[in-house]
């Protein structure tokens, strides 16, 4: 059993291997595929369509690459470098290639730019941009309202206070943004390509928590019972701090 699932997975991934795809106009789809490895001969992603490239691929090769007006190819966080190599590259205007990384939630932290290793042996283009920016930071926690305070009684008893507000949490900082390495012949013009290497802004500062009210002051028939004070309002968190910028190198050939 175990050798079979093994070779369900390896034909999966080598199912589109040698073969077309074309992502239509206005469409967005999903790279069909499990393995780390692939190669296509063809890559057509039309006008305003988008390819997704999954988190486990982390080698694309491509024989001819057509980029319609701002088509764009996204590719999944993951902390594995995508090495994309393209025989022959004709982009549109507007096109782009994006690696961002997510943004951080309660539940899980920010990831950072994906690195990208990218080879073009033969490009034509109007308009190129590279986006490996960090995601960012997590939020802060809000602080918790401070309870009310009670109303004293008619007979007995005594207005109490409000409680005060707890303090909201830091604002966690941003992921780096990720690397990239682009190779392509000396005659390409890569300052028309655009590369965005920010890091992520921080999180968010929590925010203070609210104070309690004051017991409310009560009216008897007999006497009457003064209100209680207010509790005082928590502190707000801090926000988080910008992740560091990627980098980006140049290779000639």
């Amino acid at each position: 059993m175990r050798n079979l699932v093994l070779l369900l997975w390896l034909c999966a991934g080598t199912a589109l291997a040698g073969t077309q795809v074309k992502v239509p106009s206005n469409t967005l789809m999903r790279l069909p595929v499990a393995s780390n490895t692939l190669q296509l001969e063809r890559l057509e992603v039309a006008d305003q369509a988008t390819l997704m490239i999954p988190a486990t691929l982390t080698e694309l090769r491509i024989g001819q690459l057509l980029m319609g007006r701002d088509a764009r190819i996204g590719v999944a966080p993951s902390d594995q470098p995508l090495r994309l190599v393209v025989e022959d590259a004709d982009i549109g205007p507007g096109a782009w290639i994006s690696a961002k990384g997510a943004a951080g939630t309660h539940t899980r932290p920010a990831t950072p730019g994906r690195e990208i290793s990218l080879k073009l042996h033969k490009l034509t283009f109007e308009s190129l941009t590279l986006d490996v920016r960090g995601g960012q930071g997590s939020p802060g926690y809000a602080g918790l309202g401070g309870a009310h305070g009670k109303p004293g009684g008619c007979t007995w008893g005594q207005a109490s206070a409000g409680y005060d507000g707890q303090d909201g949490t830091d604002g966690h900082d941003g992921a780096p943004g990720g690397n990239v390495v682009l190779e392509v012949p000396h005659h390409v013009e890569v300052e028309r390509m655009q590369v965005l290497l920010d890091g992520g802004a921080g999180g968010a500062a929590g925010a203070a928590g609210r104070p309690g009210r004051g017991g409310a002051a009560k009216g008897c028939l007999l006497y009457g019972v003064d209100g209680a004070a207010d509790g005082k309002p928590g502190q707000p968190g801090r926000e988080g701090a910008a992740g560091r910028s990627g980098a980006v190198q140049v290779f000639r050939f």
